[in-house]
This record gives C-alpha cells, structure tokens and sequence, in this order.
C-alpha cells in the first residue's frame, strides 16, 4: 500500500460523457464538490463533443470555484479530458474570473453563486470578456438568495470584452425552493440594446417586431421594450435583446437573442418574443433556462422543495442525476395534465440534504 494513500481523501466520480454530457456536469459537480466539501473526480470530459475537453469557459469556472475553496484541482488544463478537485474551506473574498475569450457570465455564475453562499461573508465576483446576458442570472428571488449584479461593460461576440461584477451574500441554510401557483402574467418590459458601429435604428426594430409578436396572444397588458444604444457600456460591435415576463405570484420568465452579421434586426426580436412565448405557454413557474440552475439549490436546501416546470430539460435531468450522485437529495419528478387548459406540466419535487453552512 502506498503509505501517502491515506492523506489522500476517496473522490467521488462522475462520468462526464453521461445525459447532457457537457459542460453542466462539470458546473454542477463542481460546485456541490465544494459545498459538501467530498473530493470528486470528472472522467470522460465532454467526450461525445467535436472538441472534447475542457474549454476555456469550463476551466474558468472549475478555477473560480477551486479559488473559492482553496481547492486544490487536478487535470486543469484546455483539452483535459480528466478534473480533480479536492476541496479547502470555502472563504469569502474577492474573485476574478477571465475565460480568456467570449464567455457566459452567467455560466460563471451558475457554479460560483451557490458556493459563496456557504462563506463566512459577502463576497465580490468580477468577470471579464464575458458575454453579458444576464436573463438567467437576474431570476432567483424564488430561492431567497440575495445578490447584486452590476454590468459595466457589455461584450459581444468573437471578442467577448464584457466586466460584470457581482456580489453575493452568505446564508446560514438554504430553504426550500417552493414555485407551484404561477398566477397571472402582470407585466412584461426589457431592452433591446445596440453598441459601436450599429445604429440605433436596429434596437428600435428589435424592440418594435417583439412587441408585435407578443402582441399575438397577449392583447391586454401593457409592453414595455426600451430601445437604448449603449455607447459607452459595451466592448465592441452588436445587438441583442432580452425580455422578462412577470407573474403575479412572484415568477419570473425570459426570452433572449443576440444578432448576427446577416440577420435583419427584426428576426431577433422575434427570436427573443417567441422563446419567452414558449416559456409561458406551459403555465409552469419557471423557463427552460432556470430550471436546472434551481437543482443545485434544492439539492443543497433543507426539506422539501418543489418547482413546477414545463417539459424538463435534459440539462435538468442531468443536473439531477450529479445531485443525487453527490449527495443525499433525492428527486422525483410528476406528470400533472389540466383538461381545462390542455396544458401539461411537471412537478419536480426534492427531499434536500440540508447543508448547513459552518462558516456563519
């Protein structure tokens, strides 16, 4: 036997070719890693993508977490097929996360917000070349989690060039994520955002044709799309558009485009008025988009959450399937049909493993 055997702690494995086989395996295992503190080791990394490995955007966020534990992480480099992280003390602090090139914000953010929930205090997060959509990030009042987001620069692809900064603070104990009443949609607003070279004209295009799209089968509430070109709060040339749904029991929906070169402005805005659409057609509580980022939570959260959703993602399967590998939750997941409104949702529903956080 090898005598240093012994100080080394047993990993948990993940097989990172598994369901969604990408980058959400290692989000979610990664930060769960770091909030039960147990050791885990990522095999197969993204092995069915046309570049398996580790990308920039997942080494970033495999870094920002280890940083915030004092981890020590194994396999940590671009192309890596094999991670080890092994967990310290989470610790509060000031952190810095750079992809390097064009990256998700909110992707960062998916792996570290959960984790700096267990610090000993509040901690800051700051985020460049990023490309900054914060439609996800800007939806979990439904967990009780409480942070600031501020952009200060908005970046657009290839280049990326976004600062995001981000304050987060801790919580003694996660508490259930409860969303099972939708309720009313009360108000819808957003932005459709033009920055360097491009016109004006085009935020105004994309504003004006989501308008018109929503208007469909939303005749009776009042639309708010501001038009703005950023001049001084964007890195580089673009367009984009996000729009956000509100009901009257508190939940949140969003739909989100980003142009391209050759796309007339008016499809964007369309794109982003259909995927909002789509998300509250289902009559669930939450879009597609935030449905597996709550896993984490509600995995973490003591007793019993349940969220009522439209068709479950396969991120969202395979978020559940990390968590119950990771820890003591335990999901299921029902089929709920409404002859009224032939609508068709699913309760997910979780017993959670009650991390309590033994920094506060």
């Amino acid at each position: 036997m090898d005598p240093d055997s012994e100080s080394v702690p047993a990993a948990q494995e993940v097989d990172g070719s598994v369901m969604e086989g990408g980058g959400q395996i290692l989000r979610v295992a990664a930060a769960l890693s770091c909030i039960t503190g147990a050791a885990v080791n990522i095999s197969k990394v993204r092995a069915g993508r046309s570049s398996p490995g580790l990308r920039p955007q997942h080494l970033s966020g495999l870094q920002l977490v280890s940083d915030l534990c004092g981890g020590v992480l194994q396999g940590a480099n671009i192309g890596s097929t094999d991670v080890r992280l092994t967990p310290g003390k989470i610790r509060s602090g000031s952190y810095t996360a750079d992809t390097q090139t064009a990256g998700s914000v909110c992707l960062l953010l998916q792996v570290a917000l959960p984790c700096a929930l267990f610090t000993d205090a509040s901690s800051q997060f700051y985020s460049d070349h990023s490309l900054v959509s914060l439609s996800s990030c800007a939806r979990c009042k439904c967990t009780r989690v409480y942070f600031t987001v501020c952009v200060c620069f908005r970046g657009y692809y290839p280049k990326g060039g976004g600062e995001v900064s981000v304050t987060v603070n801790p919580l003694k104990q996660l508490q259930p994520v409860t969303m099972i009443e939708r309720g009313n949609i009360t108000k819808i607003h957003g932005r459709a955002h033009v920055a360097g070279v491009l016109p004006y004209k085009l935020a105004k295009d994309m504003s004006a044709a989501a308008v018109r799209t929503i208007r469909k089968e939303i005749k009776d509430l009042y639309i708010n799309i501001q038009a703005l070109q950023e001049k001084d709060k964007a890195c580089g040339s673009g367009n984009g558009i996000i729009i956000i749904a509100e009901s009257s029991t508190g939940c949140l929906f969003a739909g989100s485009a980003l142009g391209k070169k050759g796309v007339y402005a008016d499809k964007v805005g369309i794109e982003a008025a259909e995927m909002l659409l789509r998300n509250i057609r289902h009559n669930g509580c939450v879009d597609e988009f935030l449905q597996d980022q709550l896993i984490i939570f509600m995995a973490a959260a003591k007793g019993t959450s349940r969220i009522r959703t439209g068709a479950v993602t396969l991120h969202t399967q395979t978020a559940i399937h990390v968590a119950e590998q990771l820890t003591e939750a335990k999901f299921t997941i029902t089929k709920c049909e409404d002859e009224l409104s032939s609508s068709v949702t699913f309760i997910i529903e979780c017993q959670g493993s009650g991390v309590d956080n033994l920094n506060l």
